[in-house]
Parts: C-alpha cells; structure tokens; sequence
C-alpha cells in the first residue's frame, strides 16, 4: 500500500527504480531481532538477497551478522562496517585470491562445500601461517518442497559435504595443520513456507551431529542457513511470517549442545518486503489474444519471473477504473521478458505508474546492463 504523497512523488521521478520503505525495513528487522535474541540465537544476513549500501548499513546497525558467497560482498561487508568476526563465506566455487581475501580480514569462518576446499583453504592458510575457522556444509538430503532451482539440500543437488563421505571427511580434518572446525553447516533452500520442512531438518540435524559426537568432534555452533519465505501474494501482510514460531521450532527440535551456539543466515526474509518496482506503462499493444502492457521495466530489472516463473503482484497505481487483462511485460528483446501473464488491473493506459511488489530481495541485486541497459537507482522512503 502506497500512500497519496508516495504515489505523487512517484510522478515526478524517472523510471524504472527500486523503492525501499525503510520503516517497513526496519519493523520487520526488530521482530527478527527481539525473536531470536529470545533463544540467544545469532542471525547472519544473506548478502546475496540484496548488497545496496544504505540498506547493509541499517542491517549492521541491529547487530546482525553478514553471510557472504563471494569475495567481494567478503569485502564489502568489512567496508561496511560489519566485525570479521561476524562475517562468513559460504559458496561452493571459492577462488584462491576470495580465500586469501578472508584469510587475510580474519573472517569468522568459511563454509566449506567439498573436502578439496578444505585442502587448498588448509594450503592457502598456511602459506599465512595462519589457522582458518571453517564450519563444514553437510548435505542434509531434507527435500524444501520448493522449486526446484532454489532447493538445495539433495544428494543431487551441487552444494554441501554427502553423509557417505564423512570418513574421508574425518581423516582429511584430522591432517589439516591450519584448519580448525568449528561449525557444521546446513541450508536446504529457498522460499520455504511450511515450518515443517525445518522440522524435518532439525531432526536430521541432530541425527548428523551425533555422528561428528561419535567420532570424537564437538563443534562450537551449528548454522541452519535460512531459506524462510515471505508473502508475494499479498505484500502489504505484515505479519505473513512469524518469527517468534520460526526460531521457537528451532528451539524445541534441535538438540544443542551444552554451550553450542545456533546460527541463521536469513536474506530474503529479512527485505524482500522492504523493495518494490516501480515503472511506467509504455504502450498498450492490443493482440488476438491478449492485451499487453509495456513496460520501461525489464528482466533487466527483475529476472525472478523470467529466471523461474517466480511471481511478483503488480499493481497500477494510477488507475482505478474498469477491470482489464493484461500479459504484463518487459521491453527487452527477449519473449522471456514477462513479469506475468493474464494479469487483472484497472484499464491501463501509456504513462500508468506500475508498481511491482516484493522486490526487495533478489531484485537491485541481480540487476544487468544487457541490451546496454542503464541500471535502475535506488530510491528511498526517508529521503522523498
């Protein structure tokens, strides 16, 4: 919902952009904040969902920390302002000069996704003379019952350490002079809406820590990753997720250890509701079958719909009469470049303003310059 000086203020302003409510922001990082700090849990923010600068530097101001796949946002993240010691680099395609570059902020671990990372961080760390932190990313084979390009904790899926490879695991960590484990680490996927799926892994969390007990390794924590889901049916629900009932599950299921620390590494859930597209209606294009609504938006802007169907309400917000269908697209020359399909709104004409909800994570992030495309900026509700 958007209000009357928004919409207007709007007017004046040249499309495409993303606006970022920062209340809304700010609302949803307090109940994260207040929710977790219940249960003494530490929460990493997903870097990847979104790295626009004045939105990091409120997320660092409640104290979250930063979960990094890359060693840039590893570099960014210390710019930031963001402690080493609250910073960790996950990915499965670490490159040497991204492990040196954490090595040589002192981050406070690397989730290592196969037993030849840890070897090169283990050879890389000592050239350092140094000892890296490292947490193992174990693959809990739990199905996310998502879609299946953001499920990711299957045996067949590329990320993680497999069960059946854990006594390789074990020798390798027993050899490792300059590594010191201090986690095990677990993600399962994207835009989980049923609790129960974190159920499931809590308890095949448990079943796998017992097996690291068993063979004589007790870690200091244990990262669940993210992967809750947010409401882009309805993006003005506030209370679509509920924190409180997300880390009690976690507090009920998983078996801590006497002095083990739990571990979040929570994005989308944290600001995707935060950000909206906002664009204009370029032409209406009367065809056989449809109407299309033309948009100075892309996938340049929003590739979620053509990267994996994803769905994002649209809504006019200049008109509010009559009711038409419309397949809402892009002006890329793609036929990918469709945000959706027999979509309801008012009678839409050339200069409409359409906004594009729940975009904030996923959104400005994954943004591209094809078709020599100028990059959308960022627009901010403290600041109009």
């Amino acid at each position: 919902m958007f209000s009357e000086k928004e919409i207007q203020k709007f007017k004046e302003l040249e499309t495409p952009f993303f606006y970022y409510n920062i209340d809304r922001l700010k609302s949803t990082l307090k109940k994260i904040k207040k929710a977790s700090d219940k249960f003494g849990f530490v929460v990493h923010y997903a870097m990847k969902a979104n790295a626009n600068d004045k939105l990091l530097k409120i997320i660092k101001e409640y104290g979250f920390g930063a979960d990094c796949v890359s060693g840039n946002e590893v570099t960014k993240a210390v710019e930031i302002g963001f402690p080493a010691n609250k910073i960790a680099f996950a990915g499965v395609g670490k490159t040497d000069k991204e492990i040196n570059t954490s090595l040589d902020a002192g981050i406070f671990a690397f989730n290592c996704e196969s037993l030849q990372e840890i070897e090169v961080i283990n050879e890389l760390a000592s050239k350092k003379n140094k000892v890296a932190d490292i947490a193992v990313r174990v693959n809990p084979n739990v199905n996310a019952h998502t879609h299946h390009y953001i499920t990711t904790g299957l045996d067949e899926n590329k990320f993680g350490i497999n069960t059946w490879q854990f006594d390789s695991l074990f020798e390798l960590l027993k050899k490792s002079e300059n590594i010191r484990l201090i986690g095990i680490h677990f993600h399962i996927g994207s835009q989980i809406t049923d609790l129960n799926v974190f159920k499931n892994l809590c308890l095949r969390v448990n079943e796998i820590q017992e097996i690291f007990i068993n063979n004589q390794i007790l870690v200091e924590h244990i990262n669940v990753g993210g992967g809750l889901g947010v409401d882009y049916e309805h993006p003005d629900n506030e209370n679509f997720i509920d924190f409180e009932a997300f880390f009690e599950l976690f507090h009920r299921f998983l078996d801590l250890k006497h002095g083990q620390e739990l571990h979040f590494e929570l994005g989308r859930s944290m600001i995707a509701n935060a950000g909206d597209l906002i664009s204009r209606v370029l032409y209406i294009k009367k065809a056989v079958k449809t109407n299309f609504a033309i948009l100075d938006a892309g996938m340049t802007e929003l590739i979620r719909p053509a990267l994996y169907q994803a769905y994002h309400k649209i809504e006019n917000l200049s008109s509010k009469e009559g009711i038409e269908f419309y397949d809402v697209v892009g002006p890329i020359c793609e036929s990918s470049d469709t945000f959706a399909k027999t979509v309801q709104l008012p009678e839409t004409k050339r200069g409409d303003l359409i906004a594009i909800r729940t975009t904030g994570a996923y959104g400005e992030v994954m943004t591209s310059n094809y078709n020599l495309r100028v990059k959308a900026p960022a627009v901010y509700s403290d600041e109009i």
